[in-house]
């Protein structure tokens, strides 16, 4: 599993950085390993969507609902590869089928919101783009109609004609620089595919040149200086191109893209708090789930840096001195609060637990102090004193079995210890005293059970009553020594 999710994260950074062939096969390596996990089809679905393939697209969308079919995300992303498509009718009925688990999911109500703008779009013949004249009719209506029956030939399905290339002679000045830009930015386009940057670069500039007011061509040469790690100038080209956006009211979306260019310009340069910034602000203007993902991640690391510029072991020691005159005077609770400090100023120093224990221990919250001493032997695995503490915590849980094997992990550390002896000797008093409790406390545990049940182990556990010498072998198997560690701890069996 922790190879799988290194293989999505290197998916996510890549499709965030706009790399959808190298997010498409980590996706694909990840799902190699884990065929079963949802989340790795959509986001190889966000992937091939980037990357134009939708048919792709869609069936990872079709899988990932397959294995999840009441999450959400996976009908958005059905939605956005069918309309990919143009099936404007399936991505419609994507969703609305998860509105049905997610009534008040954004991304879905906008998704349908769009779709149906689409379709009236269509429907009003208004699908000709925007910067081109469509083509006009000089069809010749003089044709005979003489005869009103058609003919065999033209009684087969008309082939729906190709839309005539427009004419720039035909066009206004306006027109035609629009028309050249278009032209200039699919050759950039092109070249950025092949990764000819320098050659895409030359392009967008001169579409840029042509029509200065489009802020998709600031995005596009953006694109070409983040993959050339050129991200200081990346960032230049973004904040001018929100700047042409927001005068000439582009699309909140492309807005967004550019925000989150400079996100990820920021990231790439570890300044994680202005990358947190233009995160949150592609945010405000357009909501996906890559950059949450993003902004989640930088959160994260930013939490991380701040933790680790606060540790200072000897503002840490300062605090421990206090906790522990605290400590020696009986107030627990302070005492506590200072060693909390100590810890947060020292995350690994397994001391540090092991007082903070001692405190819970006096003021019987067990649980907290259990959960200290597990921390300071995860941290320190010889730390006698831990198991020591440990042991006595668990006394006072009343759980003797497992108080024993506390004190005997003490003991093979140092088998002359007095306070673990003392401890051992008393469990073992304890469990001589109350063998049917111990019994039924044991029997009530699953995992108890189901070591019982299993015939291996049975068999094992006979082989150990009869040859004393057959404890050290079954010892060497990390997955039998587990489950005898397990019913050493419930009480069920005990080695001398």
């Amino acid at each position: 599993m922790d190879k799988v999710n290194e293989l999505k994260e290197k998916g996510n950074k890549a499709l965030n950085a706009e790399k959808f062939d190298e997010a498409i096969a980590a996706y694909t390596e990840a799902i190699t390993l884990d065929e079963k996990n949802h989340v790795l089809y959509s986001n190889r679905s966000a992937a091939y969507a980037k990357a134009g393939k939708y048919a792709e697209a869609l069936e990872d969308a079709e899988k990932t609902i397959q294995l999840n079919p009441t999450w959400a995300k996976g009908y958005s992303r059905k939605g956005a590869a069918a309309a990919g498509l143009g099936d404007y009718m399936k991505a419609f009925e994507a969703y609305n089928e998860g509105l049905k688990h997610d009534p008040q999911n954004a991304v879905l109500l906008q998704g349908r919101q769009e779709i149906t703008a689409a379709v009236l779009q269509t429907m009003q013949g208004m699908n000709t783009p925007m910067d081109v004249d469509p083509p006009s009719s000089n069809t010749n209506t003089s044709t005979s109609t003489s005869s009103s029956r058609p003919s065999a030939e033209s009684s087969k399905p008309a082939e729906k004609p190709k839309p005539a290339e427009p004419n720039p002679d035909e066009m206004t000045e306006e027109e035609r620089k629009k028309y050249f830009a278009k032209k200039e930015k699919e050759a950039g386009n092109a070249a950025y595919k092949k990764k000819e940057f320098d050659e895409a670069l030359k392009h967008y500039n001169a579409a840029l040149e042509l029509d200065p007011t489009d802020i998709t061509f600031y995005n596009n040469i953006a694109a070409v200086y983040f993959e050339r790690k050129e991200y200081e100038e990346c960032i230049k080209t973004c904040e001018k191109g929100i700047e042409i956006g927001r005068e000439n009211r582009a699309d909140f979306k492309l807005i967004g893209k550019a925000f989150a260019r400079i996100g990820n310009s920021y990231r790439k340069l570890e300044d994680y708090h202005k990358a947190k910034t233009y995160y949150e602000k592609a945010m405000s203007e357009h909501r996906t789930p890559e950059v949450k993902t993003s902004l989640s991640e930088v959160e994260s690391k930013i939490k991380d840096m701040e933790r680790k510029a606060y540790i200072d072991p000897a503002k840490a020691e300062e605090e421990k001195e206090k906790g522990n005159e605290l400590f020696k005077k009986g107030d627990y609770s302070t005492a506590i609060k200072h060693y909390s400090e100590a810890i947060r100023r020292n995350p690994d120093d397994p001391k540090l637990y092991s007082n903070r224990a001692a405190c819970y221990t006096k003021l019987a919250a067990f649980d907290l102090g259990l959960k200290d001493c597990e921390t300071c032997i995860k941290l320190d695995d010889k730390f006698i004193k831990a198991y020591i503490r440990k042991g006595k915590i668990l006394q006072g849980m009343q759980k003797s079995s497992k108080a024993s094997a506390a004190y005997q992990k003490a003991l093979e550390l140092d088998p002359n210890n007095a306070e673990a002896l003392e401890g051992y000797r008393s469990c073992a008093l304890n469990l001589q005293r109350n063998p049917q409790e111990v019994l039924k406390n044991a029997m009530n545990d699953p995992e108890v059970q189901q070591i019982l049940k299993d015939p291996a182990m049975r068999l094992i556990l006979e082989q150990m009553q009869n040859d004393p010498n057959a404890v050290k072998e079954h010892l060497q198997n990390p997955a039998i020594a587990d489950k005898i560690m397990k019913l050493m701890e419930s009480g069920i069996i005990q080695i001398h």
